[in-house]
């Protein structure tokens, strides 16, 4: 099922038919072992609305609370060989090749709630970045006890000009304003997630295709548990967090982002995202 964070409260959908939940706190709703088992409980005492609201989209807020967005980096061969490409003048390539091999994920803090966008919200790229681009990725809702309760659209937005320059400049490269969005839901399946999951991206200028492109999550190459399980060694969520994966799509290195582009990430079951660029 599909929960959507509101102007006018919390809807969950489920076999196309839309209920209004009880509960008004987002926060304490999603953050809870077997959201699932909860959410299907609750619905069964619910009588569904007439119709799925026409204002939903035009209403719903960005699928967090208080929340953090952590993300993992170069879990996708294609993203290894993006940021070694970016980072060759720089002599830092050699560090994404180690981090793609090694046990341990590149796992990095992205953004506060404050800074994420929702759907049709506009997205931001660095006035002082000369080469920007969207990165599609499933993202994870891991409540406080480390454990995948949903799933939901990720945009993690990044200069590879400046991580191109040097990797220690990449919170500067990923953390900014409106440096990422979530959207529009969190879906709530009874299993996890199949690897067969499609992930796909557009992105138009002017109403042009500029770049369009589509991946599965079997071919990344760390498991979605093992993400979760090196960011809670050493943290506390009290209110649990989301974490982007990684992507494997990147745009040529010839193309950058430009104000007013449309950025459109499909997750197979899940929805689109859709975000403006500022």
């Amino acid at each position: 099922m599909h929960v959507f964070n509101t102007r006018r409260g919390i809807l969950a959908i489920k076999d196309k038919k839309c209920y209004t939940l009880s509960q008004s706190n987002w926060d304490l709703l999603i953050n809870r072992q077997g959201l699932h088992e909860l959410l299907r409980v609750e619905i069964e005492r619910l009588n569904p609305l007439n119709d799925i609201p026409d204002w939903l989209i035009d209403e719903v807020l960005p699928p967090i609370g208080t929340q953090e967005v952590w993300a993992a980096g170069v879990t996708y061969l294609r993203s290894r060989n993006a940021r070694m490409d970016e980072a060759k003048e720089s002599g830092g390539a050699t560090f994404y090749d180690k981090v793609y091999d090694a046990d341990r994920p590149e796992l990095f803090f992205k953004a506060t709630p404050q800074r994420v966008s929702g759907h049709l919200q506009p997205v931001r790229i660095r006035k002082d970045s000369t080469w920007n681009v969207p990165e599609p990725e499933l993202t994870l809702f891991v409540n406080s006890w480390g454990t995948i309760e949903g799933y939901t659209v990720g945009n993690d937005m990044s200069s590879r000009s400046i991580e191109g320059e040097n990797p220690l400049y990449l919170p500067q490269a990923k953390i900014y304003e409106q440096c990422a969005a979530l959207g529009p839901c969190v879906y709530v399946p009874e299993k996890p997630i199949p690897s067969s999951t499609l992930i796909s991206i557009e992105i138009k200028r002017a109403g042009r295709l500029m770049y369009a492109d589509s991946t599965t999550l079997n071919s990344m190459k760390r498991k979605l548990e093992d993400l979760v399980a090196y960011l809670f060694r050493e943290c506390n969520f009290s209110s649990g967090c989301f974490l982007m994966t990684g992507t494997c799509l990147v745009p040529p290195n010839e193309f950058t982002l430009a104000p007013g582009d449309e950025i459109a990430i499909t997750i197979d079951e899940i929805g689109t995202l859709k975000n403006t660029v500022v």
